[in-house]
């Protein structure tokens, strides 16, 4: 009874990753080949995976090591063999002195450019604590700190990006003006709401509308106390971020290889295969993760009186404010939220994903819920609300046995959700 959605749902899943494979979605958006040098630098969870295709497919002869050089960061296990652009991985989400050093050399080898060459740069989620360079009478530690703070806020990531930039040397379109006047070209992997370039990654290449003040009030609205270092740099406000209409900046454009709706879509034709309307709630979902759960599962108990086989799907990045201590992820509290409303109605089921293959720090990418979860949490002697409240929704899945584990899939186009609604 309960194998067919599942073996459906993680199809879904699988589409929705294998659209954003970069060995597939990047090699038609390849700059021509300059007059003078090509540097690739990059920094992301798919940064390794970007280098490794940029190399199969830069034109004239890629084996030439004179050919192509550069250096990109990812996060650790999620590196690639490659050729002639140098892989350093890095911690993620809170950074660390490898991040921190990998940084310091991408800043550095942007600033030895000219004119007529070309800085190939790859972005994808992830970037931004992996691409962690501290600003000015900062240390590695002070941006810990923060990070830290921000990831257990429940702050959205644009607004932790805010913040991200202001303290950063390199981030906020700091990289493309270290390599003015060459010509910089960004391939991106959108893992944000609304794909906005300035917010991948926290933007190293791109203009940031964005301002100190903005980022003293982020902190001050979550309630975060900053090291002293940082609340002077903030007030000090000395270097604002380069802004749109920068002449740095005139040379560099950006290029979305890969964006969560196109994965959606792809989902999406799956599920019509398997006979189901589709309906689409979103690619840029927002909010506290089991609130946003508990919404779809109403969704879904009105959905099935339809009468049809119907399935919804909807991608985005929700938040987990952090009270308890638990193991979790905001896919497994999604789905805990979800299970929880729907009260093991039959015919409903659902899968919650996180592209990357990585739900927060965990080993799993997220998890499967079915019509008899609940039922089978009972006879088990577990209580998911209380597993909810500690933030602990992945003892509730690994007890049920119904974590999807895949391990790191070298891309991230944020999270995939869908929920098959079967009448009864």
């Amino acid at each position: 009874m309960t194998e067919q959605p599942r073996g459906l749902l993680k199809q879904l899943f699988q589409a929705a990753v294998a659209e954003a494979d970069p060995a597939i979605c990047l090699p038609p958006h390849l700059p021509a080949r300059p007059a003078g040098r090509t540097l690739v630098l990059g920094a992301g969870k798919a940064a390794a995976s970007m280098a490794q295709a940029v190399e199969r497919n830069w034109p004239g002869d890629a084996s030439d090591p004179g050919e192509i050089t550069g250096l990109v960061v990812t996060r650790y296990g999620h590196a690639l063999p490659t050729r002639h652009i140098e892989v350093v991985e890095a911690a993620h989400p809170v950074p660390d002195a490898a991040g921190a050093a990998a940084a310091a050399r991408i800043l550095a080898m942007a600033s030895d450019l000219g004119a007529g060459d070309l800085l190939l740069v790859l972005i994808s989620g992830g970037g931004s604590s992996l691409l962690s360079l501290p600003g000015s009478g900062l240390s590695l530690a002070d941006k810990q700190v923060v990070n830290q703070a921000l990831l257990r806020s429940g702050a959205p990531i644009d607004q932790m990006n805010v913040v991200r930039k202001h303290l950063s040397a390199i981030k906020g379109g700091w990289l493309a003006a270290a390599a003015a006047p060459a010509t910089v070209v960004s391939l991106l992997i959108s893992d944000v709401p609304g794909d906005d370039p300035a917010i991948i990654a926290s933007g190293p290449t791109v203009a940031d509308p964005s301002t100190f003040a903005q980022a003293r009030q982020i902190l001050m609205h979550y309630r975060i106390t900053p090291p002293t270092a940082v609340a002077r740099h903030l007030a000090a406000a000395e270097l604002e971020t380069p802004k749109p209409g920068d002449p740095r900046l005139a040379n560099s454009r950006t290029v979305l290889i890969a964006t969560p709706a196109r994965s959606i879509t792809a989902a999406a034709k799956v599920a019509a295969a398997a006979g189901y309307q589709v309906e689409l709630l979103g690619d840029a979902l927002e909010g506290e993760a089991r609130d946003l759960g508990a919404q779809h599962g109403e969704m879904a108990l009105a959905q099935q009186f339809a009468g049809q086989r119907l399935a919804l799907l909807s991608g985005g990045e929700t938040t987990v404010t952090v009270r308890g201590g638990g193991r979790g992820g905001r896919n497994l509290e999604y789905l805990a939220g979800l299970a929880l409303a729907l009260g093991g109605r039959a015919g409903i089921s659902a899968i919650a994903c996180d592209t990357d293959g990585i739900d927060g720090t965990e080993d799993n990418a997220g998890a499967i819920v079915l019509p008899d979860s609940l039922a089978r949490a009972a006879a088990a002697g577990l209580n998911p609300s209380a597993l909810l409240a500690d933030n602990n929704a992945y003892a509730l899945f690994q007890a049920l046995d119904d974590l999807v584990i895949c391990g790191p899939t070298l891309t991230n186009v944020n999270d995939f959700r869908a929920i098959l609604i079967d009448p009864v």
